[in-house]
């Protein structure tokens, strides 16, 4: 039976660590004071669709059209295997697809290879944190002044006016060096994500702007299996119980079985 065409088919990508064993991270930097790393970045994509908006023009994700993707793996191995699971969703048949995620480059870059063409769209609660993280750091002192800077950029981002957030960051002048550093990397930051920023636009069209769907994603897929209190994985081990959780998510536990059963 051929797929039914949609209007909106979205994919969704974010990472997350997962704590794993000494062995598994030889060699690799991490970020802590120690300078040795004590997590593999876990990938994971979810594809779901869209076809209404709800009373206040709001869409509406379809019921049971989630389904999700993952695994601890590079880029370039992840890309292929959400866009494989794209278009065994029928992303040839969708009217528009949107990709949604945060800060990380190789989103993007996947985005550009596997996706041209779609709407890309920055998380709208990534790039707002950016903009309290600032608040916070250069108002420090002033809660009033901080809060007040925020809800001005805030209103700025909301519309999708990019540019007027970025000139009010480069008009901050931070007496402390580090601060300055954050401030203009923020700014860079806007800067390269523009046009992913375009939230008002995005509105009008009837899109999501948020990646909740994926943040919960992470949070059952891994979160609550695979780190939890004195856990630490192989990369094999984690990416086993990845792919089962992914599987029972999207509904295919009993398909997963019966093509493991077929061998």
């Amino acid at each position: 039976m051929p797929l039914k065409a949609v209007p909106k088919m979205y994919i969704a990508i974010d990472g997350t660590g997962v704590p794993v064993v000494r062995r598994e991270t030889e060699g690799r930097k991490g970020k802590d004071e120690t300078g040795k790393a004590k997590t593999r970045e876990a990938k994971l994509g979810c594809v779901f669709t869209q076809t209404q908006l709800d009373e206040n023009q709001r869409p509406v994700r379809d019921e049971n059209s989630t389904t999700y993707v993952g695994a601890i793996e590079t880029a370039e191995a992840f890309g292929s295997r959400i866009y494989a699971e794209a278009i065994r969703r029928g992303m040839t048949r969708a009217a528009k697809a949107i990709i949604l995620g945060d800060r990380a480059h190789w989103i993007w870059a996947i985005a550009e290879e596997h996706f041209y063409g779609a709407i890309q769209i920055v998380d709208l609660y990534h790039a707002r944190e950016h903009l309290a993280l600032i608040a916070k750091l250069v108002y420090e002192a002033s809660a009033i002044k901080s809060k007040a800077w925020l809800e001005a950029r805030r209103e700025q981002l909301d519309a999708g006016d990019v540019e007027a957030v970025i000139a009010s960051l480069r008009r901050l002048r931070p007496s402390n060096t580090k601060v300055e550093v954050e401030v203009r990397t923020a700014a860079d930051y806007f800067h390269r994500n523009a046009e992913r920023m375009r939230y008002a636009q995005f509105r009008k069209q009837g899109l999501f702007v948020g990646s909740g769907v994926m943040e919960a994603g992470c949070k059952t897929i891994c979160g609550q299996r695979l780190k939890l209190s004195g856990m630490h994985w192989t990369v094999k081990g984690a990416n086993a119980i990845i792919a089962l959780r992914c599987c029972q998510l999207s509904s295919r536990w009993e398909e997963f079985w019966e093509a493991r059963a077929l061998g």
